[in-house]
């Protein structure tokens, strides 16, 4: 057990030392997940045009979050697949970005926040 303790003290007293202690980023978005582009280019507009994001989520979603209106809850870089994560940490927050292609279909992305 001591032995334990005394790595974690290291492993943290490096951390400071090496600045890793600052906070790293964080990201809170949403998504509607749709098969084709036409789908999202098509809800883009919608919104554009001023239907509600979430509603739009929960009706045509194909991902779970779509019950919640595409809420994904707050993440940190990397913990998304990349063509998600470079929209989200690097586009400007409160748009509707996309269509944006993944291994899982075509998305719409609405980053709701992010500390940098």
């Amino acid at each position: 057990m001591r032995v334990w303790q005394g790595l974690v003290l290291v492993l943290v007293t490096l951390a400071v030392f090496f600045g890793a202690s600052e906070a790293a980023p964080r990201a809170s978005a949403s998504h509607i997940l749709v098969k084709t582009e036409k789908e999202a280019a098509d809800l883009k507009e919608r919104i554009a045009n001023g239907e509600d994001f979430a509603d739009l989520a929960k009706e045509h979603s194909t991902c779970p979050s779509g019950r919640k209106g595409g809420s994904l809850g707050q993440f940190g870089p990397g913990q998304m697949v990349k063509e998600f994560n470079d929209v989200v940490f690097s586009d400007e927050v409160g748009v509707v970005h996309g269509p944006v292609q993944t291994q899982f279909g075509y998305h719409l992305i609405l980053i709701t926040d992010r500390s940098d």
